[in-house]
């Protein structure tokens, strides 16, 4: 009787975890039908790659359903870990087909690193000759990381914070707007998020294509701006546009706007008109954003570049890698050693928390500034009492030690991803760059291989796949993945 009871709490415990991951799954399918749809107007035979990859999902769906019929989707917090890391695992997967069985006809491995690469909305690639692609699969690149892009949002906003990981737990503390005033429950929370991203996006399509995009590239990069992901519909990314000064800078804006908390959006709807420019944040991303642009700005001029060219440029590029969107409109690695020590730097940092870019996020770099004035106070009175403030709150011992943690094992998880890639013969260049643009999500590397003007094809199949941990571990802030492996997790 013992053996047959066990079974059946596994059964309970898991059966939660599945019912509500193949939502998830229904949901891929049923967005999967617009380029289908976009492929059988064209009689395009793509469209059967992604008729089949349909039925197979939808058959996946219905095999889970049937086995969890009766089954609560109400979830433990062990088992929102298990759904978090099984969910981007899963839909990266099954995202993967209709690149497998359409016209690229990728290797399994391929398919799944550009896929996982959307998802995450890191924007690195292994294609190349993207503009002789179908519509439907330049569509369906864009659609994976517009997913990513709200997936990731949500999650930051209801999974993490529940969890005790990420940023959003400064939003939290019983005194926090957000949690009293903005929305009363975290469903209201996560509808409103998603009006606002697709009005966000709505906006950047109709202007993309007023500035002059076919309306294919103004939805396929509509999608890819706001989700801070970085795919585009050519190998020559934004340098495509290079002569359109216009279209930098508004995708420069938008990408901008994918890297800001959404939750600040809501409280500005709801009458806070200046809750954006309040936040600490947000003030801190644009300080370093102006003073890297200015910067870079004037080094690019003392090099001849003219001063309109230069900044329009600059400012481009930098938010493209401090988002961790990853476009770029020229070769930055061509700018010179400065700029291209300096971009190294820039991938570290992310945009701000609650938002959909990736990287370190700036509150973490303000808290531990804030760590270490504390620190040099208590040196120099070691009786005194110091209080750390952060957007008027307390910085509790919570968020402290979470900060510390994660940075921790950011940097520890792109020093053991670097070293895996150099013991499979990439350079220096190639393994360190690759590793923290990897678990950054920020897209290209440094190098002739996998730099701005590159992509990550010449790579070997195990080192894809090691940056497909890095990648789906970066874009799950690490601490959610680390825990499933340990022990203690499953004793339970």
């Amino acid at each position: 009787m013992g053996f047959p009871r066990r079974a059946e709490e596994r059964t309970r415990h898991w059966a939660p975890v599945f019912k509500a991951v193949s939502v998830l799954w229904l949901v891929l399918a049923l967005f999967m039908t617009l380029p289908w749809g976009v492929l059988l107007i064209e009689g395009d035979p793509d469209a059967m790659a992604f008729g089949l990859s349909i039925l197979f999902i939808l058959l996946a769906v219905g095999i889970t359903w049937s086995m969890t019929f009766r089954t609560s989707v109400e979830l433990k917090p062990w088992q929102m870990f298990v759904l978090t890391t099984l969910s981007w695992v899963s839909v990266s997967g099954f995202a993967s087909l209709p690149l497998i069985l359409g016209a690229p006809q990728l290797s399994f491995t391929n398919a799944v690193f550009e896929s996982v690469s959307a998802i995450t909305t890191t924007g690195s690639t292994i294609l190349g000759g993207i503009d002789t692609l179908s519509d439907g699969l330049k569509l369906w690149r864009g659609i994976m990381q517009w997913l990513g892009g709200i997936g990731i949002i949500v999650m930051g906003i209801a999974i993490l914070p529940f969890l005790k990981v990420g940023g959003m737990r400064l939003f939290h503390t019983e005194s926090s707007d957000w949690s009293d005033k903005v929305m009363p429950r975290t469903g209201g929370i996560a509808k409103a998020t998603l009006g606002i991203y697709c009005g966000m996006t709505l906006t950047a399509m109709v202007t993309y294509w007023l500035a002059g995009m076919t309306p294919l590239d103004a939805v396929v990069h509509a999608m890819t701006s706001v989700a801070t992901g970085g795919f585009a519909n050519t190998d020559a990314s934004f340098s495509a546009y290079a002569e359109t000064p216009g279209i930098l800078w508004l995708a420069s804006l938008f990408m901008l706007g994918g890297a800001l908390p959404f939750v600040l959006y809501i409280r500005m709807l709801r009458g806070h008109g200046l809750a954006l420019w309040k936040d600490q944040q947000v003030r801190g991303l644009l300080l370093v954003l102006t003073v890297v642009c200015l910067f870079l700005a004037i080094w690019r001029m003392q090099l001849g570049t003219p001063p309109t060219e230069a900044l329009t440029h600059v400012v481009f590029n930098v938010i493209s890698v401090v988002t961790t969107t990853g476009y770029a409109s020229e070769d930055y690695t061509l700018w010179g050693p400065m700029a291209t020590v300096a971009f190294f730097y820039l991938t570290f940092v992310g945009g701000c928390s609650g938002s959909t870019a990736g990287g370190m996020k700036i509150f973490r770099f303000q808290v531990a500034i804030l760590l270490l004035i504390s620190q040099l106070r208590f040196l120099t009175h070691s009786s005194g009492v110091f209080v750390s403030r952060y957007n008027g709150q307390s910085l509790t011992d919570e968020i402290t030690r979470g900060v510390v943690a994660f940075s921790f094992f950011f940097f520890l998880t792109i020093a053991g991803v670097a070293l895996g890639l150099s013991l499979l013969g990439l350079d220096l260049v190639t393994a360190l760059s690759g590793a923290a643009t990897a678990v950054a999500n920020v897209g290209p590397g440094l190098g002739d291989i996998i730099g701005p003007s590159g992509n990550f094809a010449p790579l070997p199949d195990a080192a894809k796949w090691l940056l497909c941990i890095g990648m789906l571990m970066g874009r799950l802030e690490i601490l959610t993945v680390l825990v499933l492996l340990t022990p203690m997790f499953w004793r339970r």
